[in-house]
């Protein structure tokens, strides 16, 4: 009952989209003063482009190509969400970019305003930071007792789904969720928000 779905599949035009968007990505953190006054106050380490370049499917034709390609999976997650979209779509809204070299996090936090929210990994050096999840229940667990060690994926208060190059992940945007501090090399990821209102 109730259950917490993430979605996660690998892009078939992933290929041809890493070498164009590791370019792009690279050079707006260069041609970008305001996103890194932006991320030196709440980004600590990394870059990014959320507080400045924000749209970036509207203003680059690759980005463009990414949302081609991340709508049919947005779609398959809605249907498995059973969300009705009649006489609306889901469309993207928000997209920018994401750059942690070593030591940076990212804290816990959700997508308010919009319905689906996600991540396409561009850069994931081995052994770079995860996405963590949390339990939307958590909070309201107040006299339970702790997990076990070994609890089931399905029972515990955090998943942690590993970053891979290539890939799209997708969530209900209410769903809280961080990146801890990256223990590798630099991780580069492009992240937006699907809205339907």
């Amino acid at each position: 009952m109730f259950p917490t779905l993430v979605y996660s599949r690998r892009l078939t035009e992933a290929p041809r989209l890493i070498p164009r968007l590791l370019r792009e990505t690279r050079q707006l953190r260069l041609d970008d003063p305001a996103g890194r006054r932006w991320s030196a106050q709440n980004y600590p380490g990394g870059y990014t482009s959320y507080g400045s370049a924000c749209r970036m499917h509207r203003l680059s034709s690759t980005f463009g190509a990414l949302e081609r390609a991340v709508d049919r999976h947005v779609a398959a997650f809605a249907r498995s969400l059973d969300l009705d979209l009649t006489g609306r779509a889901l469309t993207m809204t928000d997209c920018w970019v994401n750059i942690m070299p070593r030591g940076t996090a990212h804290g816990l936090h959700l997508h308010p305003l919009a319905t689906i929210s996600g991540t396409f990994y561009v850069k994931t050096p081995r052994g770079c930071a995860a996405l963590k999840i949390e339990d939307p229940r958590l909070e309201r667990m107040m006299a339970a007792p702790p997990r076990r060690r070994a609890a089931r994926r399905a029972n515990r208060p955090w998943v942690v789904i590993g970053a891979a190059a290539g890939a799209v992940v997708l969530f209900e945007s209410w769903l809280r969720h961080e990146v801890p501090a990256n223990p590798g090399g630099e991780r580069i990821s492009v992240s937006f928000n699907y809205g339907w209102f």
